[in-house]
C-alpha cells in the first residue's frame, strides 16, 4: 500500500527531479518548461545559431528526403513544412506504443533583422537540413584600427 511513497524519498542529491517526473506523468502535454523551448513531440526539431557572418538553422528530419521539406522565409519568419508518411501497417502485429510522429507538420522560427535573404542557402544531408542565412555586409562586425597619436 505504501510502496509508492518510496519514490518521494529522493534525498538532497536528486533535488526536485521526482517532481518533474511526476508532473510529466500527470500532465504529459504540459508543454514547454522555458519560453524558448517547444512542447515534447514537436517535429521537426530545430537548432538556431549565429556567427559573425550568418544565422544557421539546422532542421532535424530523419526519415525524410529533401523533396519532402518546404522551406520559406517571409517577414523574418522562417517556416519549415512538410508531411511524414505513417508507418506501414503489418497484419497480425500489435502495436503497444508509437512515438514516431507522422502526418503534416509546420514549424516557424522568428529570425533577427539584417539578413541577406537573397543569398540564403539550404542543404539536406542524412536527415538534417542546414539553412544558412548570411548577414548583410553592413551588419557584420568590423575591426577598427587604432592608430598611435
Amino acid at each position: 500500500m505504501f510502496g509508492d511513497l518510496r519514490r518521494f524519498d529522493t534525498g538532497r542529491s536528486q533535488g526536485l527531479e521526482w517532481f518533474r517526473q511526476l508532473r510529466e506523468e500527470m500532465l504529459p502535454e504540459a508543454g514547454a518548461t522555458d519560453i524558448r523551448s517547444v512542447p515534447r513531440g514537436s517535429f521537426p526539431l530545430i537548432n538556431v545559431g549565429r556567427t559573425d557572418d550568418a544565422v544557421r538553422v539546422y532542421v532535424f528530419a530523419p526519415g525524410l528526403g529533401a523533396e519532402e521539406l518546404e522551406v520559406s522565409l517571409q517577414d523574418n519568419v522562417l517556416t519549415v513544412a512538410g508531411s511524414r508518411a505513417a508507418p506501414e501497417e503489418v497484419e497480425g502485429r500489435t502495436r503497444f506504443r508509437q512515438e514516431r510522429f507522422h502526418g503534416d507538420f509546420r514549424r516557424a522560427v522568428a529570425l533577427p533583422e539584417g539578413l541577406d535573404i537573397d543569398r540564403a542557402e539550404a542543404r539536406f544531408r542524412d536527415g538534417v537540413c542546414e539553412i544558412v542565412l548570411p548577414k548583410r555586409e553592413e551588419l557584420k562586425p568590423r575591426r577598427i584600427e587604432v592608430k598611435a597619436a
